[in-house]
């Protein structure tokens, strides 16, 4: 597992349909529901006429960690939910997702600091469970 600088990272050697599933069951286990998905091939073929790769944008939420969140600050819904991508790359896809412990250094919160601790160690879960 690796980090781009955005979030947590991984590269895997699995079809595009195959990547999203694991993505999807492995955020299902650490209690996270998928609430949105862009798929943005799709999407930029649809509004600008253009080719673009297997690109998804999940949209994924804990509810408790995400009721613990906003009631501790509740414009921090504007940061929710946690945003998961899987896109292909040559030799396989890649699993990316945002690290909740980035909205520390976005916010002076320290109330958040336990919730995104919390929510990093599920979604590492999440990363390590797709490359097994």
């Amino acid at each position: 597992m690796g980090e781009s600088g955005l979030g947590l990272r991984t590269k895997v050697e699995l079809p595009y349909e195959q990547a999203v599933d694991r993505v999807v069951e492995a955020l299902k286990t650490e209690g996270f529901g998928v609430l949105t998905e862009v798929d943005v091939k799709k999407t930029l073929k649809a509004k600008l006429d253009v080719e673009f790769g297997k690109y998804v944008i999940l949209g994924a939420c804990n509810p408790p960690l995400a009721y613990q969140a906003l009631s501790t600050m509740p414009d921090i819904g504007l940061l929710l939910p946690c945003n998961a991508v899987v896109y292909e790359e040559e030799g396989g896809c890649v699993i990316a997702i945002l690290d909740p412990l980035s909205m520390l250094d976005v916010i002076d919160s320290p109330g958040l600091a336990p919730v995104a601790r919390e929510a990093r160690a599920r979604l590492e879960r999440v990363i390590e469970a797709v490359r097994s």
